[in-house]
């Protein structure tokens, strides 16, 4: 299973991005809200965590990959298609704005913004919000690389902090987002001296 992959950002393609992984060059299928970051990409190193599926329809099927700019957008996608009647595709359509405005609408029962997305009419947009309400707080606000934000401390990182970066970075968070994460931490808990203790709140700072 690929779960992440690294590589050059090498073109787009109305809904795909093709991502050179040493001699590799990889399809992925992108949401719509992250055709324009990834337009400001092209050329550099770009991270996607990734999910595999085959589409088709009963005789023939093909794997494809989706890919997202962050794992949060990953986990709410994972979520998203547990609704009923939504699968992958009809899911990536629908991904039209931020995941966070997804997941704060769902969280107020607005399915009047859910019949705005691409795909979703009216009797899936209450099947998602009787499904998924109560369920996404953890979407609806988060790092987003995208967004215009201090650079992380330049200063030289301790054990600790540096093995709490590690962490995040082995959960699928980027190495930059991490340390922002890490140094919002520390200026709200200087004191901590734990590495797991730093983990936690710098994982409730993600979400």
């Amino acid at each position: 299973m690929i779960s992440c992959l690294t590589g050059i950002l090498t073109r787009l393609q109305d809904d795909r991005a093709y991502l050179q992984v040493g001699p590799i060059e990889y399809e992925i299928l992108i949401p719509s809200a992250d055709v324009e970051p990834l337009g400001r990409q092209v050329g550099t190193e770009t991270v996607f965590h990734t999910l595999f599926f085959l589409q088709g329809d009963g005789n023939f099927f093909e794997p494809a990959l989706i890919g997202f700019r962050q794992s949060r957008d990953k986990r709410f996608f994972e979520q998203f298609i547990t609704v009923k009647g939504i699968g992958p595709r009809t899911a990536l359509r629908a991904l039209t704005v931020p995941v966070p405005e997804i997941a704060s609408a769902i969280e107020r029962r607005d399915t009047r913004f859910l019949t705005g997305l691409k795909g979703i009419g009216k009797r899936t947009a209450e099947l998602i919000v009787a499904e998924l309400s109560g369920k996404l707080g953890a979407f609806m606000e988060t790092v987003d690389p995208d967004q215009p934000m201090p650079p992380p401390s330049s200063t030289v990182r301790s054990a600790v902090d540096e093995d709490a970066v590690v962490a995040l970075v082995a959960l699928g968070e980027s190495r930059y987002n991490a340390e922002i994460l890490l140094d919002r931490a520390r200026k709200a808990y200087p004191d901590l001296q734990r590495p797991e203790q730093l983990i936690r709140e710098m994982l409730k700072l993600r979400s």
